[in-house]
C-alpha cells in the first residue's frame, strides 16, 4: 500500500505482479507449514522454502522459466521491506536473497515480415465503426511501437494531429514504464485513421473505446490483435507459425526501422528503452540483415585457369605458322 507505490514508484502492472507472487508464496508456505496464512511468521519463509516454491511453480503449475524467474524479484522486495523496518531480520533477508533466478536461454524475438504486417493491417473492415477503430489501433501500434498498456491509457490530449501543411508532423506523447515520456511522429495514414475516431470528443477522454464507449483495456487490445491475426492467416499461412500479440507488432516496428537504416540509438528512444542493450536484440535477431552482412564478406569463387591446349583458336593459329 505504501512501499511499492510511494518509495519504489513501481508501475501498476509491476505492483500487481508482485501482489500475485506474494499471494502464491503465502498459499504455498501455509500448505507446507500447515498453518493458516495469517499465522505465518517471518522465519517460516526461509531460503529452502523459497526454492521449493520455485520448483512448485515450474513443475506443478507448468510455468515457463521466465515466468518462474519473475517471482524471486517480488519476494526479494518483500524481504528488503521487512529487513529495513526490522533490522533483526537482516540475516534472514540476506539468506533469502541468495536464491537467484534460474538461467535460461533467451527465446528468439518474434516479428512480422512486411507482407504479414500488411495482411494484418488490411484485415479490419473500414466500412464499420468498430472496423475503423480496430484498423486505427493496429496502425497506431505499428507506427508508434507502443506497448498495449500505453495504447490503452492514451488520451486525446496526448495527440497532436495535423492533417495538412508542408513540414508539419503529427505526433503522439506516450508515457511508458516508470513514467518516462517520449514523443513519436505519426504517418499521414495513422493521423487520418485516428482523427476519424476522436473528432468531436473531449480531450480528457481515452482515444480507444469499446462498443459501450468505455476505455479499452490492455486485454481488450490484445484480443483485437489476436482476432485479426487469425483472419490474416488466411492470406499469409506462414503467420500461423507465430504467436502474434501487441508486443509482436512492437518487435516488428523495431525490426523494420532497423532494416530501413535507422540507427540503434534512435530506435531505443522510439521504443522507450532505458538501456540500449535491450534494443540490441533486434540487431541480433534480424535474419535479413545478417544475410546482407554475409554477402558483403562472402568469398568470391575463383575461376579455374584455362590451359592453352583448351583454346582451339590458338591451336589453329599455331598450325598455320
Amino acid at each position: 500500500m505504501e512501499y511499492l507505490i510511494s518509495e519504489r514508484n513501481l508501475a501498476h502492472n509491476t505492483q500487481r505482479s508482485y501482489r500475485d507472487a506474494i499471494r502464491l508464496l503465502l498459499a504455498f508456505a501455509a500448505a507446507q507449514t500447515r498453518k493458516r496464512p495469517d499465522e505465518l511468521l517471518v522465519p517460516d519463509i526461509d531460503a529452502d522454502l523459497l526454492r521449493a516454491f520455485l520448483r512448485h511453480i515450474e513443475e506443478k503449475r507448468k510455468c515457463s522459466v521466465s515466468s518462474r524467474n519473475q517471482r524471486p524479484a517480488a519476494i526479494h522486495a518483500l524481504a528488503g521491506f521487512i529487513a529495513e523496518r526490522r533490522p533483526e531480520y537482516l540475516d534472514w533477508c540476506a539468506k533469502l536473497r541468495t536464491v537467484k533466478a534460474k538461467r535460461s536461454a533467451p527465446s528468439p524475438v518474434c516479428y512480422l515480415e512486411k507482407p504479414e504486417i500488411d495482411a494484418l493491417l488490411d484485415a479490419p473492415s473500414s466500412l464499420t465503426k468498430l472496423g475503423s477503430r480496430d484498423r486505427a489501433i493496429l496502425l497506431f501500434l505499428y507506427n508508434s511501437g507502443a506497448r498495449a498498456n500505453e495504447v490503452a491509457r492514451l488520451c486525446i490530449d496526448d495527440l497532436s494531429l495535423h492533417t495538412g501543411g508542408v513540414g508539419t508532423w503529427s505526433s503522439v506523447r506516450l508515457t511508458g514504464k516508470g513514467g518516462k515520456v517520449r514523443i513519436c511522429p505519426l504517418w499521414t495514414s495513422t493521423t487520418a485513421a485516428v482523427s476519424s475516431i476522436v473528432t468531436g470528443r473531449t480531450v480528457t477522454e481515452r482515444v480507444f473505446l469499446n462498443r459501450r464507449s468505455e476505455p479499452l483495456t490492455r486485454s481488450g487490445i490484445h484480443e483485437i490483435v489476436t482476432r485479426y491475426a487469425r483472419a490474416a492467416m488466411d492470406r499469409v499461412p506462414g503467420m500461423a507459425q507465430k504467436r502474434i500479440g501487441p508486443h509482436t507488432i512492437r518487435h516488428t516496428t523495431a525490426t523494420h526501422l532497423l532494416r530501413a537504416g535507422v540507427d540503434i540509438n534512435t530506435i531505443r528512444a522510439w521504443l522507450g528503452h532505458v538501456s540500449i542493450n535491450t534494443t540490441n536484440i533486434y540487431a541480433e535477431t534480424d535474419l535479413e540483415m545478417k544475410a546482407r552482412a554475409l554477402d558483403l564478406c562472402a568469398m568470391k569463387s575463383k575461376r579455374s585457369p584455362k590451359r592453352w591446349r583448351d583454346n582451339p583458336d590458338l591451336m589453329s593459329f599455331l598450325a598455320q605458322l
